[in-house]
């Protein structure tokens, strides 16, 4: 890859490869998505170095999805604003893609289904809409003892919306009929089956599932720098082992990505067998 680095505009950060020609708008998993130049670093510089300007959103997990979504709408309308200004023709707009893991899944999905904002294409990597008593550790043992402590307590701990408001939300509004869901196979919180029991029937022939080795976490994963001894050991060979296995699924995850975002490509529905 050639030499990139990223800039922080407007709270934003943002990878610009040197003739790009399309925009991939990203959102992180919950508790990773504050710092998505470094969580999310090697899978978005390796899309970059591909010509895809890379602009990555941060957000703080709370309760208020709904609210999260709004302030992710601002914030990324002014790296837009920045970039227009800036360092893209404005006369030729580029077309822009959401890309969202996890959490940045539905938050993607509430920006499409409650504001009016044009996308390509979105793509969606382990989608997780779970209650807030599934999503965070410990959240129903400490709700139980608040409640021992005082039983006249009404704790309904939830997330706005809740994830049948959200599904239901994305069956009636959500416009955007190119999308690419990725689920994982070892990934055991994935929700991509109810996503695409919405999104399907509702666009049935621009809808693609794609299921790949990995887990929750491959998105996320890093490099490894693993340097061998003078000697050659047992352990350089097992460090070597773990680092290739260690990329295989990212670099499929990688392959599968630009596959479906090469504008001349047409997106195949994978498989909806589950």
């Amino acid at each position: 890859m050639g030499a990139m680095n990223w800039q922080e505009v407007s709270g934003n950060w943002i990878l610009v490869p040197p003739y790009p020609t399309a925009i991939i708008h990203f959102l992180g998993g919950a508790f990773v998505a504050a710092a998505p130049n470094l969580t999310y670093g090697w899978l978005l510089e390796n899309l970059a170095s591909q010509g895809y300007l890379i602009v990555a959103t941060p957000f703080i997990n709370t309760f208020d999805h709904e609210a999260i979504a709004e302030e992710v709408v601002i914030t990324f309308d002014q790296a837009l604003r920045y970039l227009y200004k800036r360092v893209l023709p404005p006369q030729r707009p580029l077309p822009i893609y959401g890309l969202g893991h996890s959490m940045g899944c539905k938050v993607h999905l509430l920006i499409n289904s409650l504001w009016e904002v044009e996308r390509a294409g979105n793509i969606y990597m382990s989608f997780n809409n779970y209650p807030a008593k599934r999503s965070i550790p410990f959240l129903e043992q400490v709700l139980d003892q608040v409640v021992q402590f005082n039983p006249s307590l009404n704790l309904n701990v939830e997330f706005t919306p809740d994830p049948e408001t959200t599904l239901a939300l994305i069956a009636n509004q959500y416009p955007v009929p190119h999308n690419l869901l990725i689920k994982f196979r070892s990934d055991t919180i994935d929700q991509t089956r109810p996503l695409s029991e919405v999104l399907v029937p509702r666009f049935p022939d621009q809808t693609a599932i794609q299921i790949l080795s990995g887990s929750h976490t491959t998105p996320i994963a890093q490099d490894i720098s693993w340097q061998p001894s003078s000697a050659f050991s047992p352990l350089d060979a097992l460090g070597q082992f773990v680092k290739q296995e260690f990329y295989r699924d990212l670099n499929q995850l990688k392959q599968h990505l630009l596959a479906w975002l090469e504008p001349l490509s047409v997106a195949q529905p994978g498989p909806r067998s589950w």
